[in-house]
């Protein structure tokens, strides 16, 4: 399938909040809380990135750590040997840790890019999309090949995921797409990355006129410089995934993307 033909993505260029915009300056300290997605779509945002973990007793929470010391008042926490409520007792700057349940329920009109960070994450993910019927307003990713291919297999409805770290690495080497990324429908990836004292431009030109010609999409994280955001927008790209989407706003409104 060509990636337009998922609800998720429309028909236009995508600014996406990280984590719900996590250097909003009312969402420092609150990433991926009720409140950090609510002041991004107050901001105008439609698209919300997220992370999923899963409690010792399989509630999806949207956190990025597998353990609760840095974003939480809890020093010692990790997820997984938590159940939900033992879980509760730490908050994110007074807000509650919410459940991917609350978070797809409370926003009914968003859509969520959703990071698996976890084992144990992919069972839960498919049950809830279910559930919740949130198939077409929904991106699912994964840092880990095994996990995504899992989710993939489980599925049994047509829903948008990105493309694998493997098949981003193939794909920008040998700038062909179709053959080393034949599943996922969008390039989630960095722009550049380090080798030794050098850097390398994965996001060009022609590696996105590639990506458009098999059907996929190139979006970029996490860009938060308007300098940067600018030149990704001149270059081509389909979306940015930023802290700032205060900032990302001004620029796209600012060169009339839409």
């Amino acid at each position: 399938m060509h990636a337009r033909d998922f609800d998720f993505f429309g028909s236009g260029f995508i600014a996406m909040a990280h984590r719900g915009g996590a250097q909003l300056p009312e969402n420092l300290g609150k990433e991926n809380t009720i409140a950090a997605f609510s002041h991004a779509m107050n901001r105008g945002i439609t698209h919300l990135e997220t992370d999923i973990q899963v409690t010792r007793d399989g509630h999806l929470v949207t956190m990025h750590d597998p353990v609760l010391a840095r974003v939480t008042d809890d020093d010692h926490g990790v997820v997984a040997m938590l159940t939900l409520v033992e879980l509760r007792e730490a908050t994110i700057d007074g807000e509650p840790i919410p459940t991917l349940d609350e978070v797809l329920d409370t926003f009914p009109d968003a859509c969520f890019n959703i990071d698996m960070k976890a084992p144990g994450t992919v069972e839960p993910l498919v049950a809830t999309l279910a559930r919740h019927q949130a198939w077409d307003r929904v991106c699912v990713g994964s840092f880990n090949p095994r996990r995504l291919a899992a989710f993939r297999r489980l599925v049994n409805h047509p829903v948008a995921t990105a493309v694998g770290p493997v098949g981003v690495m193939s794909s920008c080497l040998t700038h062909r797409p179709t053959t080393h990324a034949p599943l996922g429908v969008v390039y989630q990836m960095p722009w550049r990355v380090k080798a030794g004292p050098c850097e390398i431009d994965l996001v060009t030109p022609s590696f996105i006129r590639a990506a458009h010609r098999a059907g996929k999409l190139v979006q970029v994280w996490t860009i938060n410089d308007p300098g940067q955001m600018e030149q990704l927008i001149e270059m081509g790209v389909d979306g940015i995934i930023t802290d700032r989407p205060d900032v990302l706003l001004n620029v796209m409104r600012r060169r009339h993307v839409v």
